[in-house]
């Protein structure tokens, strides 16, 4: 046991839950033994309480690292906005040049409102296409967050959310009341998206979705779903929280040429500083004004002054060019390895989101034997990688050699009909939410 993984079990003592974020939780990586800690990063490297040293070929801050950690010209820019402090009575001129920078990305769009965080950016474009239209439904087809609108949708029988994102999300705590206020379609499933408009037609205040995640719209999927709104007056909402400033700077929804009323950012637009945006069309955004939205640290400086300096420098080193090579060596190397060791994967996502699964009976569990083993040879990693600026041809090189040498073991475990549970240290990872004991 190392001294990180001491301290998380002092902190299920104290924090419900173990941690503020699902997805940082041991229990989701390798329970017990996962890090859970870091002391240190830097570009994508990260140094845990005990000093050891990993190349995170994982999920880089959960998505937010597009640059990598600590990038010098993002962390300088908010060090000086802190020096100038970063609260005051008065308001931070960077809440308007970064809204300028954000309108020029996305020319459709005349309005910019900020929060702190994807999901409340998320709860906020919806509030105010609610508050625009005068109409209360919302269709859903993703995820977007923890907030009643959302969960409200597991009110109904089964889990419907299960099938969008992540299973298990309970909606204790959430008023029985929203039951029937928002309803999930399944992406490329125009049909069933026609077959829902239909039966609440005139109901409907807005459509949220992800306009690109693990796969890539068919048949003119996108443009169906923004006739369909158009004609009917719905409002489009793209959430690009996690899609976004990875195929372009800005909202892959300019790579689809598809424009909705809203879109939401967060994550990589700030490289790793708290901060949202809802950027939309003059038409829906005024409708903030004739709704209450507002909250003391939306005002704070810092983490614009980081948005900003990000967003240039996405914008100078053409960093979704780096992102694609990177997605594409991986993708190829995990290819050529699998078939290489005679193991069964299957590999998705976008270029800069890739991800593969293991083709056999329970997943799950050489999920955990692979990070498992990943660990043992310096890598934070699972089956899936969230490419940064900062990954370079050297630290792929050596991780894919790390894979190979894992994926052979794999496959001899395989061939002597030897289950990996048995190699384990600890438990079986996790793969949705369950409440911690």
């Amino acid at each position: 046991m190392g001294r990180g993984q001491e301290l998380y079990r002092k902190a299920k003592k104290i924090i419900p839950g173990g941690t503020q974020l699902l997805s940082k939780r041991p229990e989701m990586w390798l329970p017990d033994f996962w890090p859970a800690y870091y002391s240190r990063a830097k570009g994508c490297e990260v140094w845990d309480l005990d000093g050891t040293h990993y190349y995170d070929m994982s999920i880089m801050g959960v998505g937010s690292n597009v640059l990598g950690y600590a990038y010098d010209e993002v962390d300088t820019a908010a060090k000086k906005a802190i020096d100038r402090s970063g609260m005051c009575t008065l308001n931070a001129p960077e809440e308007v040049s970064l809204a300028k920078k954000l309108l020029e990305l996305h020319p459709w769009a005349q309005m910019v409102r900020y929060a702190k965080t994807g999901g409340e950016a998320a709860a906020m474009a919806v509030r105010i296409a609610r508050a625009c239209t005068g109409k209360d439904l919302v269709f859903v087809c993703g995820y977007h967050g923890w907030h009643d609108w959302y969960l409200s949708a597991n009110l109904a029988a089964g889990d419907p959310l299960a099938d969008v994102h992540l299973k298990g999300l309970e909606p204790a705590g959430v008023p029985k009341g929203l039951a029937g206020t928002n309803f999930i379609f399944h992406y490329n499933d125009i049909e069933e998206f026609k077959r829902l408009a239909a039966e609440h037609e005139g109901q409907i205040a807005a459509v949220i979705m992800e306009p690109v995640r693990n796969e890539f719209p068919q048949d003119h999927y996108l443009e169906e779903i923004r006739r369909i709104t158009s004609q009917k007056h719905i409002v489009l909402i793209f959430d690009e929280i996690t899609a976004g400033f990875r195929l372009c700077a800005g909202g892959s929804h300019l790579k689809l040429n598809v424009r909705p009323d809203i879109a939401v950012f967060a994550k990589a637009m700030t490289n790793g500083y708290p901060l949202a945006a809802v950027v939309g069309t003059k038409e829906v955004m005024r409708a903030a004004q004739d709704t209450f939205i507002s909250s003391t640290f939306w005002t704070e400086r810092i983490a614009l002054a980081a948005a900003e300096k990000a967003i240039d420098c996405y914008q100078r080193y053409h960093v979704e060019q780096h992102l694609t090579e990177v997605g594409n060596k991986i993708r190829s190397g995990w290819k050529e390895l699998a078939e290489h060791a005679g193991i069964n994967i299957q590999i998705s996502g976008i270029i800069p989101l890739s991800h593969f699964s293991f083709s056999y009976e329970n997943p799950l569990l050489y999920k955990t034997y692979f990070t498992q083993e990943m660990l043992k040879q310096g890598f934070l990693a699972s089956t899936g990688v969230y490419a940064s600026f900062s990954h370079s041809d050297e630290v792929i090189e050596s991780y894919l050699n790390a894979c190979g040498k894992v994926f052979k073991q794999i496959a001899g475990l395989r061939r002597q009909g030897v289950s990996p549970e048995t190699q384990l240290k600890g438990n079986v990872c996790h793969s949705g939410f369950e409440r911690l004991n």
